[in-house]
């Protein structure tokens, strides 16, 4: 028996005590819906790990969607072979060579006592191995090149070497489902990404001006969350006809007010998408202090509108921090287009940092808010956003 597989380990999910079976069945089905494309893949699916048999599909063309698959902190290419220890030392061999390593260790763990050497056994017999076979190489226990794990189980034995890193977090849609604001620009599609990277699944709104804004900006929208595809293969996104509300409240509330009262509008509009189609939170791409409405004065007064739990996973970060990811993930330069959103199509002066709450009321109280309220989320526009398949290889 010699078989090529991947071991997936878990990171965070190992603490989930008596819940953890229901954290890793939810992974395995993510990592068979994101590997689709891969024919006659096979899974095993077990308490420690997931295991995956490659059956002639490449590794690498599987390593790259598998790294984007929430839940997952790691995952190894494998051989699977039968427990003998002449084949775990020649095994280990093969694997020193191919490396390109000068240093190694070596690393057993014996889950089955049934076989009669012991893991510290195993390791010395490694060592003895590569040694004598390969001149020049060398034992170094603290910082070696090439750590070579075995790992003896009943079913057989696993030898395998470096661990490709994951995205860790949770598996997606284990946390329940949110409603994310976006927006087109840099932070909110960050944002959603850690959201997915914590088991949320998203849905997502966007509040559309034309004619003021350009048909582009929806362009933009959709291949950002195409991006998001490949963390969360499909995506329900709710556009928004802002334009007639949002003329309205600048009219009422002046350069000054305007944004405060606009977010308040959208904060409503949002949680009524959200109530009726079942999600939780609500989510957005707010950084603290970066504009006038994100001062903590501002927040506090636009969240008092709004009656869900309001998520703000960039809230700490700073700009080049949230760029930075951006470009990690592939947002970047399509968030950098240069077409206005609803938040910008107004100049507005001195935009108000803190905002007094009895003169938000009194402008609210100008107009009738609720029934523009209730037109735009009558007028909704639904779309689903799907990832676009690639032929595996």
């Amino acid at each position: 028996m010699a078989t090529d597989m991947i071991i997936v380990f878990f990171g965070e999910l190992s603490t989930k005590g008596k819940n953890i079976m229901d954290f890793i069945r939810l992974l395995g089905k993510n990592i068979r819906s994101t590997l689709k494309a891969f024919p006659g893949l096979g899974y095993e699916i077990k308490k420690d790990h997931i295991y995956i048999l490659l059956n002639g599909n490449p590794y690498d063309a599987v390593a790259k969607k598998l790294v984007k698959v929430p839940g997952l902190l790691s995952f190894s290419l494998a051989k699977a072979i039968d427990s003998d220890l002449e084949a775990i030392k020649e095994e280990s061999l093969r694997l020193y060579r191919q490396s390109g390593a000068k240093t190694f260790k070596a690393d057993c763990r014996r889950i089955d006592k049934a076989f009669p050497t012991r893991s510290d056994e195993v390791n010395r017999a490694i060592g003895g191995k590569i040694l004598f076979a390969c001149p020049g190489s060398k034992v170094d226990v603290h910082h070696p090149d090439l750590m070579i794990h075995v790992m003896i189980r009943k079913e057989g034995t696993y030898v395998y070497g470096i661990k490709e890193k994951g995205l860790g977090g949770y598996p997606l849609g284990i946390a329940g489902k949110g409603l994310m604001l976006i927006s087109g620009g840099i932070d909110s599609p960050v944002a959603a990404f850690l959201m997915m990277k914590r088991g949320v699944k998203l849905e997502m709104i966007h509040f559309a001006a034309p004619p003021y804004t350009s048909e582009k900006v929806i362009d933009k929208i959709h291949d950002l969350l195409h991006v998001l595809n490949d963390f969360q293969e499909d995506i329900k996104l709710y556009v928004v006809p802002f334009t007639e509300l949002e003329k309205k409240i600048y009219d009422v509330a002046g350069p000054s007010y305007c944004v405060t009262i606009m977010r308040r509008m959208m904060m409503r509009i949002a949680c009524s998408i959200a109530y009726k189609h079942n999600d939780l939170v609500l989510a957005s791409g707010e950084s603290i202090g970066q504009v006038a409405s994100q001062t903590l004065y501002s927040i506090k007064v636009i969240e008092e509108a709004c009656t869900l739990p309001m998520m703000r996973p960039v809230c700490t970060y700073d700009k080049n921090e949230i760029i930075e990811l951006a470009k990690k993930i592939g947002t970047y330069d399509i968030s950098i287009r240069p077409y206005e959103d609803c938040c910008t199509i107004f100049a507005l002066k001195d935009p108000v940092t803190h905002p007094d709450m009895e003169k938000v009321k009194a402008i609210e109280e100008s107009f009738d808010y609720m029934a523009m309220v209730r037109d735009c989320v009558r007028n909704v526009k639904v779309e689903h956003i799907l990832r676009e398949e690639e032929e595996a290889f």
